[in-house]
């Protein structure tokens, strides 16, 4: 089964949740401010998924921009930066889906396509 994390009122999110239900694909739905992914998630996601950990970040998200992270994110170590995302939900890159051999972040198509078909 797979996760998909989230913040409904996201319309990305929204794009992906009607893509996984237009191909039939079953998914367990986490609200991604009322359940926010701890450490440990972020770790084993981070690790699985391959991809650098800024890729983590909602880069393009009002708290993200507020605090400066653009600036302070170079000078932090990755414990800081998992326990800085763990803090708040909204500083985190959704949607996120997590499958048995793979993690993505955001929504792109065709990624999804490939992996999770």
């Amino acid at each position: 089964m797979i996760l998909l994390i989230e913040y409904p009122k996201c319309t990305t999110c929204q794009k992906a949740r009607k893509w996984l239900d237009g191909h039939h694909i079953e998914y367990e739905s986490r609200h991604i401010k009322e359940e926010n992914p701890t450490v440990s998630e972020l770790k084993e996601w981070h690790k699985r998924s391959g991809m650098p950990l800024k890729k983590f970040f909602n880069t393009s998200g009002q708290l993200y921009r507020g605090m400066g992270l653009k600036d302070r994110l170079p000078e932090m170590n990755e414990e800081e930066q998992y326990e800085l995302l763990a803090t708040d939900g909204m500083l985190v890159k959704r949607p996120i889906v997590v499958g048995d051999d793979f993690v993505l972040t955001g929504f792109r198509e065709k990624e999804w396509e490939e992996k999770i078909k």
